[in-house]
């Protein structure tokens, strides 16, 4: 499936793969992806995208998209926009689907194998185009959750389908072992008087 000489990029759909991950009960050591992924060829890009809601004081995501964006991955955001639908309840949309499609032809006449990291049948016709410039597409999602996260189109379109499982013991954690975020105490330790 993979090559050593093979140029590989991976595009990652952040909140499909969030979403596929914690579906299968683990989550996503993205250094240990990266290693995974040079092991397996020669690892050109790694882009990760998702929106931000940036009206928001703080985002729980916004550590994971810093610790990237210094580790090797091209983290690409936007504003996610928020309204209420129909019935009251308050949404969110923020689709970076049109930004992996324009990244993945950009790098379709430099790279040998895409890796795309999404179950989402929308990216059907990019793997379509991707595969008439000659590049092999592989598609990681998975069919172990009920129901499946991978569209059946998808999965099909592909030249290879790995399923995320089958990565698990590579790349994934035990949510329980997520790095406890360091608790902020003022207290005076030093004998200037400034707190730190």
């Amino acid at each position: 499936m993979f090559d050593a000489r093979e140029k590989i990029a991976l595009f990652i759909d952040g909140a499909n793969l969030y979403a596929t991950s914690k579906a299968l009960g683990f989550d996503i050591d993205y250094k240990q992806l990266l290693v995974c992924f040079h092991k397996k060829g020669y690892l050109l890009r790694a882009y990760y995208y998702t929106a931000l809601l940036e009206d928001q004081e703080y985002s729980s995501i916004r550590p994971l998209i810093d610790w990237l964006d210094y580790n090797g991955y091209r983290v690409v955001t936007k504003p996610a926009k928020e309204y209420t639908d129909s019935s009251g309840r308050r949404k969110v949309k923020g689709n970076m689907d049109i930004e992996l499609a324009i990244d993945a032809m950009e790098l379709s006449d430099t790279v040998d194998h895409m890796v795309l990291f999404s179950g989402d049948g929308d990216f059907r016709k990019l793997v379509e185009a991707l595969q008439r410039r000659g590049r092999k597409v592989s598609v990681i999602s998975t069919v172990s959750s009920q129901p499946p996260m991978i569209s059946d189109d998808l999965r099909r379109q592909a030249d290879y389908f790995i399923d995320l499982m089958a990565l698990k013991q590579e790349i994934g954690r035990d949510p329980s072992e997520r790095p406890q975020r360091p608790v902020a105490d003022n207290f005076d330790d030093d004998e200037d008087g400034e707190d730190y």
